[in-house]
């Protein structure tokens, strides 16, 4: 069956998307903490460069992004001025003018399922594809998309029924957004958009309690 074109959004400069995608077959994605931490230190070395991100949640078989692409210029600045390791074909494309923002940012996600999938695989003794295909983006246009984004990605270990309390959910970006600590996520973006910390906190305890919450015993800790 075809995929509506609302999940295939062609990638533009400076727009902001929601990119997700599962495991075929509902396999698992992650079988510890280290292959997500992995997946993380990749996305950071292979996409970051390319992309900023606002929000992300790993589950047992899929992942959730909230990002905004990073313009054409500053993408052209950071390709030039690469040494190691060498540039990919699309990316020397994109230099000439022979290839567009989207092929480019598309190939950019391509080559970072690849790169965590060949590692899960050798691994794990698998073969074979470990990401369903195509991988789902859809373009962010209202300001309401961005609220219900944000929630809906932090929330969805509790929408999944994995824990009870997505606040205390390990693997989201919850923690990296009231936290201190050094972050490449746009975390101001995130808290100036809800108003401050404790209108982010409440907003998501709110809203996650109206669409997710049930009294259906069936969680399950990750």
């Amino acid at each position: 069956m075809p995929i509506n074109k609302l999940y295939l959004a062609e990638f533009e400069e400076n727009s902001i998307y929601h990119v997700y995608n599962r495991t075929n077959n509902k396999e698992l994605l992650f079988k510890s903490d280290a292959h997500r931490s992995y997946f993380l230190q990749r996305y950071s070395e292979l996409v970051s460069p390319f992309a900023d991100t606002f929000c992300y949640n790993l589950l047992p078989n899929h992942f959730h992004l909230m990002i905004r692409t990073k313009s054409a210029d500053q993408i052209a600045s950071f390709l030039e001025n690469q040494i190691v390791p060498p540039l990919t074909l699309t990316e020397k494309k994109f230099l000439k003018d022979r290839s567009t923002f989207y092929v480019l940012i598309k190939n950019v996600f391509k080559r970072f399922f690849q790169s965590y999938a060949q590692s899960f695989n050798l691994e794990q003794s698998r073969k074979g594809n470990l990401f369903s295909r195509p991988f789902k983006r859809v373009l962010i246009e209202s300001d309401s998309q961005i609220t219900q984004t944000i929630i809906y990605i932090h929330a969805n270990a509790l929408k999944h029924k994995i824990t009870k309390d997505f606040t205390k959910y390990k693997w989201s970006s919850w923690d990296s957004i009231l936290s201190d600590k050094k972050t490449n996520l746009l975390r101001d973006d995130v808290l100036e958009w809800f108003g401050g910390g404790a209108n982010f906190i409440k907003t998501h305890l709110e809203s996650a309690e109206y669409y997710y919450f049930d009294d259906i015993e069936e969680y399950e800790d990750y």
